[in-house]
């Protein structure tokens, strides 16, 4: 692409000398090490590295042109901005060519339920014979193809050049998690939204956000960048969750039509008169007059309100309601979310990725919901992540189990033996267990576990590594469940 193309969206930029009108870029990148003959490298300044430090290194590895808001003495021209996320952003949707605005993308944001409601939908449109693709936690997913991710929400030019492989790979509908760190900086600027989705707002990241109005603020980015205008053929629309006075708050922050869900305050789509059993759940939908009765494979109220969220989403995006609730009763689950783990035994063990109070709290809500036995909860809390949640959790853990451990969860650079002090902060000594070797902990619970009981084990999910240090080692909670049970089977 010509370079002077491509950075022509740019405004209040400079140039220094050298440029040419003639000048190629085959390749936009912020990573040194992906640097190639021809590239446009971005400075950015992030939080362990200045770019503009890391320019000349581009330069020597090809880079033909660079992007900057500091001064530089390079051998290749420079084009200097106020701002380098930004015109990565806009050189991101430049550079492949503004993706989104021929796919259907629905951005889900919230504290809790993010991954599970973008599979709901995922599945809802796949089950209506569309190809469908996925950003978020777990992976990326472009039709049947997984590729490894980073972030919840990628960089900006990771997603531009992910939405363009969609497009070209035929998909008609992504479905992306939206976290408020990607909000705050600016990485989904330039991803044209058609519907934007709200699931709930409670304590996590505080060590990013600082307060909860800052973290509030940083979610409702995705709504009032949904933009002022009303296009017909491009309609926007904003899904709501009304249980929560964060999503009632939303309704002012956006131009687009706002559908409503909630179960226990007035909305569009009201659940009522739910069933909730080990088996699954049942409720009866109410919008516009009409009554539909839904059946879930999944447990918990807090399963009912997500897929409340992708009934709303999938009804703005054009389905009707008889079938998407069809597609939803054929779910049985999403891994790590309230996953059950087989086996061979005559208790329960669900491996959870429950890893802030209220999403504990839902959680445990759920299980003593459908408990005929005693609550086993093994549960930790991350490091290097907001501290002041750690005895909420534990109070929370200690309140809804019959027995809790208390273990390792990513320990990162802090020393778990710290992390578990904070956690257990304000219990009292004789009502939890303290196991910090996580795999001990797994193992503690399902020994101890009688017929009827279930083993809940929170905060890691689908994540198949636990972090110590800065090092990655593999660890999965359903692999480690197996084997505990594996162990109890053969002491009998």
């Amino acid at each position: 692409m010509k370079a002077i193309e491509l950075i022509k969206p740019l405004k209040s930029k400079k140039f220094s000398t050298g440029f040419s009108d003639n000048l190629e870029i085959t390749k936009v990148t912020q990573d040194t090490r992906e640097v190639e003959p021809g590239s446009l490298f971005v400075c950015i300044i992030g939080s362990l590295h200045n770019g503009h430090e890391l320019a000349k290194e581009a330069v020597q590895k090809g880079a033909v042109l660079v992007v900057a808001s500091e001064p530089l003495d390079l051998e290749v021209p420079v084009v200097y901005v106020n701002n380098t996320m930004k015109a990565m952003a806009i050189l991101a949707a430049v550079f492949y060519d503004y993706p989104s605005q021929n796919l259907r993308v629905i951005g889900v944001t919230g504290t809790n339920g993010k991954t599970t409601v973008t599979h709901l939908l995922d599945y809802i449109f796949h089950d209506h014979k569309e190809k469908t693709g996925v950003i978020g936690t777990m992976y990326r997913r472009i039709g049947a193809e997984v590729y490894e991710t980073k972030n919840t929400t990628p960089d900006s030019l990771t997603l531009q050049k992910t939405l363009r492989e969609m497009q070209e790979n035929g998909v008609e509908t992504c479905s992306m998690e939206v976290s408020s760190h990607s909000l705050v900086q600016g990485r989904v600027w330039g991803t044209d939204f058609d519907i934007a989705i709200f699931t709930n707002l409670s304590q996590d990241h505080l060590e990013y956000h600082h307060t909860m109005e800052k973290y509030a603020e940083a979610k409702s980015l995705l709504f009032s960048q949904l933009g002022n205008g009303y296009q017909q053929d491009k309609p926007k629309f904003a899904i709501l969750n009304f249980d929560d006075p964060v999503g009632r708050s939303f309704e002012e922050k956006t131009a687009a039509s706002v559908f409503s869900y909630g179960i226990d305050q007035p909305a569009d789509f009201k659940a009522t008169d739910l069933r909730i059993t080990n088996k699954g759940t049942r409720f009866n939908l109410n919008f516009e007059d009409q009554v539909y009765e839904v059946q879930l494979q999944l447990v918990g109220k807090f399963n009912v309100s997500n897929a409340l969220a992708a009934i709303a989403g999938a009804y703005a995006a054009g389905l009707e309601l008889p079938s998407v609730i069809q597609s939803l009763s054929q779910i049985s689950g999403v891994r790590g979310r309230f996953e059950i783990v087989k086996g061979e035994y005559d208790f329960a063990v669900i491996v959870d990725y429950a890893h802030t109070p209220d999403g504990l709290l839902n959680v445990l809500n759920a299980v003593n919901e459908i408990k005929t036995g005693n609550v086993f909860c093994v549960v930790g809390c991350g490091g290097d992540r907001d501290r002041t949640k750690r005895p909420i959790m534990a109070e929370i853990a200690q309140k809804n189990s019959d027995t809790v451990i208390f273990t390792s969860d990513n320990p990162r650079t802090e020393d778990p033996y710290d992390i578990l002090d904070e956690v257990v902060s304000g219990l009292e000594k004789d009502s939890y267990q303290l196991i910090p070797d996580r795999r001990e902990a797994i193992q503690s619970a399902i020994k101890q576990a009688a017929p009827n009981d279930i083993v809940l084990i929170a905060g890691k999910g689908h994540e198949n590594y636990q972090i110590i240090g800065t090092e990655k080692i593999h660890f999965d909670d359903v692999e480690e469940a197996e084997k505990a049970i594996l162990i109890k089977n053969n002491d009998k």
